[in-house]
């Protein structure tokens, strides 16, 4: 089953990180990423730039509007996602607990419906 891990941010916490941890906690979870791309669990990850380089798109009645930063205010922001393939939501879970970003937010993870086309 696919699982998707998206990484909330702790927006306030994770802006005091200084540079030198910063480098650390990203080499960790590339560390991590490939571990788990190894064990053949990880399809894909990406890390996502800040919420204010967002921009929301809205459609209603035939037309689009785009607003520049993210939906709305909040104490947490996405800050990347990692699909990954697990047995079930238990593995699933236990796999996105090895996340070192997850000492700065939270991993919220939700199975993924499996879509298939007629002509895959």
């Amino acid at each position: 089953m696919k699982f998707l891990c998206q990484v909330w941010f702790e927006t306030a916490e994770i802006i005091t990180l200084t540079e030198e941890e910063g480098r650390r906690l990203t080499q960790e979870s590339i560390d991590n990423d490939n571990r788990l791309r190894n064990s053949g669990h990880i399809i894909v990850a990406n890390a996502l730039r800040a919420p204010e380089t967002a921009r929301t798109v809205r459609v209603r009645k035939g037309g689009a509007t785009v607003t520049d930063g993210p939906f709305a205010e909040m104490k947490e922001h996405l800050g990347g996602f990692v699909l990954i393939e697990a047995k079930d939501i238990d593995e699933a879970t236990s796999i996105a607990a090895t996340f070192p970003v997850a000492r700065y937010g939270i991993i919220e993870v939700r199975a993924a419906y499996d879509i298939r086309f007629p002509n895959e």
